[in-house]
């Protein structure tokens, strides 16, 4: 059902202020999770997803974010004379081919649905992914995979779902929900970071979308929601007013909040346990900080 998924939106415009002073030279999509910058895992995981068209949301100072994605032609020629295969096909995994990324100047933080606006021309009236590069989520099949292979029954509108605390839903939009089949569940209205007393469950949105062009439509309206921005849920929500379909995503999987500081250290743990080359040394250091630890 629908057309296939093969465009994906990047927000990154933000200035990373939780991670001061690390983010007054470096963009915080660059900041490194074990080996690689937060930004590879999410285009790794949109690569899995079929994704071939990747459109960035960049702000001023976000230089290294695109050099990144760049040839390196004088350190892959190193490498190749020192005979070290095996890190230049680790370089090689981070090139994009030419005409595949595009970036798109966010010039105001107004927030994350005017931030998805923005890419509005590129995207054109074909379904489109967003994928927030702060939420990393640990997955034996990466979590954009899923919802791809969901949506092509559902259509309409997916977002990536799970259960919080409730004394967390004022940081989350949050679903209202009608009926659950599997990990698929329906949606009938959704709320922007509602105070827990408000909230009508503890079912959050997560940093995956799938998205009909029209959410971009009801995005030109630029009315103001929670905090004053133009909120991302705002316009999904619009879409539940004109009868389009809104799914919410139970995905198998670990979620990150590498936004945070506790958060990015948590992922940072738990993805140098599961490295091979990592996990004896790391997790005796653990056992030596960490009494009772096992």
């Amino acid at each position: 059902m629908g057309n296939k998924v093969t465009t994906a939106i990047f927000p990154v415009a933000g200035m990373g202020t939780r991670f001061l002073p690390a983010t007054k030279s470096v963009p915080k999509e660059i900041m490194t999770l074990v080996d690689r910058p937060l930004i590879q895992y999410a285009i790794d995981e949109a690569r899995a997803a079929g994704i071939t068209e990747f459109i960035f949301v960049t702000s001023r100072g976000k230089g290294a974010l695109e050099d990144y994605f760049d040839l390196a032609p004088n350190l892959e020629e190193e490498l190749r004379r020192k005979g070290k295969d095996d890190l230049l096909e680790v370089l090689q995994q981070t090139n994009m081919d030419s005409g595949a990324i595009a970036y798109i100047r966010q010039h105001k933080a107004l927030g994350l649905g005017h931030a998805v606006w923005c890419a509005r021309r590129l995207v054109g009236d074909q379904p489109f992914a967003v994928i927030l590069p702060d939420d990393v989520i640990a997955a034996e099949k990466p979590c954009l995979q899923q919802m791809v292979e969901a949506y092509e029954e559902t259509g309409g509108n997916m977002v990536a779902a799970m259960e919080v605390h409730p004394d967390k839903t004022s940081s989350y939009g949050i679903l209202d929900v009608v009926n659950e089949e599997g990990n698929l569940l329906e949606v009938r209205g959704m709320v922007e970071k509602p105070k827990a007393e408000d909230s009508p469950s503890n079912l959050a949105v997560i940093g995956r979308y799938i998205l009909s062009p029209t959410v971009l439509k009801n995005l030109d309206e630029m009315k103001k929601g929670a905090g004053g921005e133009i909120q991302l849920t705002d316009a999904i929500a619009a879409d539940l007013d004109h009868g389009r379909k809104v799914h919410g995503y139970r995905f198998a999987g670990q979620r990150f909040d590498c936004g945070s500081k506790s958060g990015f250290l948590q992922a940072t743990v738990s993805y140098g346990l599961a490295r091979p080359d990592l996990r004896e040394d790391l997790a005796e250091y653990l056992k030596s900080i960490v009494p009772g630890l096992d």
